[in-house]
């Protein structure tokens, strides 16, 4: 029997719980769309835990990240959340992707790496410039440590540049960044089955 297909946000905020994240209110309505097509979700504030700087899987000395990539392991689709800070993703998410270096030298028990057959979407908010050369950064990382992107796989949002409205602070949502939801969202289902359907074969 099928089991169901699973999603993890990751937000990489660099607001501690329970403040209130524009990327996290972004991030909860893509898995709310994700819900929607049957998909299990699950998050994680990166803030919030002690990751320690590194490349390895396990930097030891209370490092949390191995219990945290237990979690995106076991996803079938991550949903990768960064706020815009000077037109760049946050410094929590260039920690997150540069523990998940580590992935380029681990496989699973047939030799195939660990995060192939894995699906990542890209969410990036902030009220000024930078999401398309945000997003340029984490599609190379991601599909580099072996997430596949799905076609239209980011959602954004940039406020007017030399403004204070955050995301957080809109009265409803962009009618473009509710297409673009649900249009990623549907897609990154549709690959992450076709995905578990037929996985990549093992490098030679």
């Amino acid at each position: 029997m099928d089991t169901q297909l699973t999603a993890l946000m990751i937000n990489c905020t660099l607001k501690p719980s329970p403040a209130e994240s524009s990327s996290d209110l972004l991030g909860r309505q893509i898995l709310s769309a994700l819900a929607g097509h049957g998909v299990g979700i699950d998050s994680i504030r990166a803030v919030d835990h002690d990751i320690r700087p590194g490349v390895q899987a396990d930097m030891g000395d209370g490092d949390e990240w191995p219990k945290l990539r237990d979690r995106v392991l076991a996803a079938d689709i991550i949903v990768f959340m960064t706020p815009t800070w000077l037109g760049q993703h946050s410094s929590v998410a260039q920690r997150v992707l540069e523990r998940l270096d580590a992935e380029l030298s681990e496989t699973d028990e047939e030799g195939r790496p660990t995060l192939f057959d894995k699906v990542a979407l890209a969410g990036v908010v902030g009220n000024e410039d930078g999401a398309h050369h945000i997003t340029g950064i984490l599609y190379q990382s991601l599909s580099d440590v072996g997430f596949t992107i799905p076609a239209q796989g980011v959602v954004y949002w940039n406020g007017e540049a030399m403004h204070g409205t955050d995301y957080k602070d809109l009265d409803s949502t962009p009618e473009k960044v509710a297409q673009s939801t649900m249009t990623a969202t549907a897609n990154a289902a549709h690959l992450a089955q076709l995905l578990r359907e037929q996985r990549y074969p093992v490098p030679s």
